[in-house]
C-alpha cells in the first residue's frame, strides 16, 4: 500500500524529461497516486537534444513512465490561462480517474525576454509571464477546490514559487511579481481552505538543473550560479519533486500556509 493510493494528482507543467513537474509526477506515483500530466503541447522541433534522442513525446512520455511504476495517468494539453481549459482539465480527472485530490501549480514561461531592465521588457512579455504563473494558479486551483469542496474530504495544492518570491533581483520584474504573488495566494487560500481540510503550500526553489537553465550552459556560467548556493551546488529536481510529494502526504498535514525555501541556502533570513 502506497501513502497516496486512491488519491489523484494534477499536475500542470509537466511534460519535459528535465523538469520539477516531470520529478514531481514520478515521485507522486511512487507514493500510489494516479497522475493527470499536463503541458503545452510543445512543438518538437523546440525539444532539447536529449529528449529528441530519446524520442520524448512530452506528456505522452512521462505519463508512460507513470504507468510504468503500476499508476494511471491522463496526459492532456491544458492552457492554464484558460477558463474552459482548466475546468476541463478538473473534470476529465474526475471521469476518467475518478476524483481530484492533489494540485500541483507548476506552469511556468521559459526565461527569455522578461529578464531584462524594466525600460525594455514589452507590455506583452511582462503580462505572459504573470499570466501564465498567476492567472494561471488562479484559474487552476478555482477549478480544482470546487471539485474538492464537492468531494469533502479535503486535499492538497502544492505550487511552485521561486527564491525570486522572497527576494527581489535586478532585471526580473515580471519573475519576482508573479512568484511575490505565488506567495501572497498561497497565504490566502490557506486561511480559506485549512477549514475544509485543504492544505495549501508553495515551494521556493532557487537554481535548479533543469532544461530551463540550459539556456546558460553547463560551463563556466552554470559554475557560477551553482556556486553562488551556500551549500555549493544548485538543486536536482528530483529533491524538489520529492519535497513536494511529500508535502501531499500525511506526515505533512500541519505544513500550511507556508512558501518553503529549497534552495540550498540562497535565502535563509525567511
Amino acid at each position: 500500500m502506497g501513502e497516496l493510493d486512491g488519491k489523484v494528482a494534477i499536475i500542470t507543467g509537466a511534460g519535459r524529461r528535465r523538469s520539477i513537474g516531470y520529478s514531481t509526477a514520478i515521485a507522486l506515483a511512487k507514493l500510489g497516486a494516479d497522475i493527470v500530466a499536463t503541458g503545452t503541447g510543445r512543438d518538437p522541433a523546440t525539444f532539447p537534444e536529449d529528449e529528441k534522442a530519446m524520442g520524448w513525446r512530452d506528456v505522452e512520455s512521462t505519463a508512460e513512465d507513470v504507468r510504468a511504476l503500476g499508476r494511471r495517468a491522463l496526459p492532456l494539453v491544458v492552457d492554464v490561462t484558460d477558463v474552459e481549459q482548466t475546468e476541463d482539465m478538473v473534470s476529465r480527472a474526475v471521469s476518467e480517474l475518478g476524483s481530484a485530490d492533489i494540485l500541483i501549480n507548476n506552469a511556468a514561461v521559459a526565461i527569455g525576454a522578461d529578464r531584462a531592465p524594466i525600460a525594455d521588457v514589452e507590455p506583452d512579455v511582462f503580462q505572459r509571464v504573470v499570466d501564465v504563473k498567476v492567472r494561471g494558479m488562479y484559474l487552476c486551483s478555482r477549478a480544482f477546490v470546487r471539485q474538492v469542496l464537492k468531494q469533502g474530504r479535503g486535499g492538497k495544492i502544492v505550487s511552485v514559487a521561486s527564491s525570486a518570491g522572497k527576494r527581489g533581483a535586478a532585471n526580473a520584474a515580471a519573475y519576482n511579481a508573479a512568484n511575490f504573488a505565488i506567495v501572497g495566494m498561497t497565504q490566502s487560500l490557506a486561511h480559506e481552505l485549512g477549514p475544509h481540510g485543504v492544505n495549501v503550500n508553495a515551494v521556493c526553489p532557487a537554481a535548479v538543473d533543469t532544461a530551463r537553465m540550459d539556456r546558460f550552459g553547463r560551463g563556466e556560467e552554470w559554475r557560477e550560479k551553482a556556486a553562488a548556493h551556500p551549500i555549493g551546488r544548485a538543486g536536482s529536481p528530483e529533491e524538489v519533486g520529492g519535497f513536494m510529494a511529500f508535502l501531499c502526504t500525511e506526515a505533512a498535514s500541519w505544513i500550511h500556509g507556508q512558501s518553503i525555501n529549497i534552495d540550498g541556502g540562497m535565502v535563509m533570513e525567511h
